[in-house]
């Protein structure tokens, strides 16, 4: 057996990456887009069925010429918290999935946000009341969907977030599985207990038996004979948390940041539970041979999808390269700030109500300084995010792990080191994804523990801050300015 197989589902598109054992390097990649739907403002969805075969298209092209008897294995790593409702007999989607961007639930959030019953929820996940996390949008299938509501009446539903449904039709439906990482995004998950919570089950009227159960992030939960012989799927692992284990944040104080549709920033806290009164997550970094490692995570809900956002809406730039060189045409920003709160605000401020504005327009302002401001969101809402942290956690954060489409953004990334203080380190581009190599090896036993991962982790390239404090303290009060202008409350 040669080869570890993973499977990407992100949020814009799937990928298959074949790792070659031998060579400790991705050697393949294969990709496939599918559509995103808006039905409604603020609404996002996606079609599983399109994803399901999109994922197997880039299976089949990823692994043409080789034998599955190389193959040793098959990960998961996914976009979490999107919510899939299908049919436990014919494996058939119910509804769209309703992605993790989706705002349709706000409302009703804002309610629990404001009740006694937003203490018991952060109590019991770690997570805060909003419509990010999957228990509103299960809560709101059940209410809304008229198919829904019969395979519930009739013992035939399955709600799943994305790996488990792949997992499901893989197996041919024989195995019902999530991981503890996606578990603890549900907002229905006790992270102290590690089971599904009866009271929040009850509070959002979700059946048990809809569910799948939940298994550690290095446990094998089943084969496919997609590949011709039975090969084993394991090592499944929410994006964000096979980011962080794929960049080698084993110890306490170790953190990460991902740069891709959103931002997202994890930081070990090992066995500590660490409960922040500051707008982050306590979650579930891994569970790894029966111990469970915890995280402190920072949310950006969007990153590159102001990118996107800038060439295909506003049509500034023909592409991100042409964005970057607008950027960088000009010195500084002259005082524009863009805030990219299109689908509310996350870390620190949670504000489901926020939205994007872009401020300090002048007559002399044009698209170089929209191009600047589109960038430079990125660095400052991670910075937000990293200023909580390091007062969260009461360690110092002495440097940032990145990965993600932007971080090759060298500009964005200078300016990023800058603007924090700290230094930032670039292990492999591809992070999120050996993520799920790794646990996958551990599951199959070709790594025998993290020393070994350790190893095979190399230091690609870092970024020095350059900036003096002087220069640093007017772009910040800039930005404190505009986000307080895109705030509801």
């Amino acid at each position: 057996m040669k080869y570890i197989l993973t499977i990407d589902a992100g949020t814009t598109s799937v990928r298959a990456l074949l790792y070659d054992k031998q060579k400790e390097e991705i050697v393949k990649i294969e990709q496939e887009p599918f559509r995103q739907y808006f039905p409604k403002p603020a609404w996002v969805e996606h079609d599983a069925e399109e994803i399901w075969e999109k994922v197997k298209q880039c299976l089949v092209r990823v692994t043409r010429n080789i034998k599955a008897s190389e193959i040793i294995g098959v990960g998961i790593t996914n976009q979490r918290e999107t919510t899939i409702a299908w049919d436990k007999h014919t494996g058939k989607p119910l509804h769209n999935a309703i992605v993790w961007q989706c705002r349709r639930t706000a409302r009703y959030c804002e309610k629990l946000k404001n009740s006694r019953k937003a203490k018991i929820i952060q109590n019991k996940t770690g997570l805060v009341p909003d419509a990010y996390f999957s228990a509103t949008k299960i809560k709101w299938l059940i209410d809304n969907v008229k198919e829904v509501r019969q395979a519930l009446v009739d013992n035939r539903l399955c709600f799943g977030t994305i790996e488990s449904f792949l997992v499901y039709k893989l197996t041919n439906g024989k195995s019902f599985v999530t991981d503890i990482t996606n578990a603890s995004r549900t907002m229905l998950f006790n992270i102290q207990t590690c089971k599904w919570d009866e009271d929040l089950l009850k509070m959002f009227s979700v059946p048990k038996n809809t569910l799948p159960r939940v298994v550690s992030n290095d446990e094998i939960v089943g084969t496919t004979s997609l590949f011709g012989g039975q090969t084993v799927i394991a090592g499944l692992i929410g994006d964000q948390q096979s980011s962080l284990f794929g960049q080698g944040c084993f110890e306490k104080g170790m953190a990460k940041n991902t740069y891709g549709t959103g931002c997202f920033m994890l930081i070990n806290t090992a066995g500590d539970r660490i409960k922040s009164k500051k707008g982050l997550l306590t979650t579930i970094g891994y569970k790894l041979k029966g111990e469970v490692h915890y995280a402190l995570e920072g949310s950006v809900f969007n990153a590159g999808s102001v990118v996107d956002w800038a060439i295909q809406n506003l049509g500034i730039a023909k592409d991100p390269n042409e964005l970057t060189e607008l950027a960088t045409s000009v010195k500084g920003n002259e005082g524009v700030y863009l805030v990219p709160a299109f689908t509310g605000l996350g870390t620190p401020y949670w504000d489901m109500d926020a939205r994007g504005l872009i401020t300090g327009i002048t007559r002399g302002t044009d698209k170089r300084h929209i191009a600047r401001a589109v960038l430079e969101s990125m660095a400052y809402s991670t910075l937000d995010v990293l200023k909580v942290a390091s007062r969260e956690g009461k360690f110092k954060i002495k440097e940032l792990h990145i990965d993600g489409g932007a971080s090759k953004n060298q500009f964005l990334m200078q300016f990023q080191a800058d603007i924090l203080g700290i230094t930032l380190k670039e292990y492999n581009y591809e992070s999120t994804c050996l993520g799920a190599v790794f646990m996958t090896g551990l599951a199959t036993n070709v790594y025998k523990n993290i020393s070994e991962i350790k190893k095979l982790l190399i230091e690609r390239k870092r970024y020095i801050p350059g900036l003096s404090i002087l220069e640093i303290k007017p772009l910040l009060r800039g930005w404190k300015r505009a986000i307080k202008k895109s705030l509801k409350r």
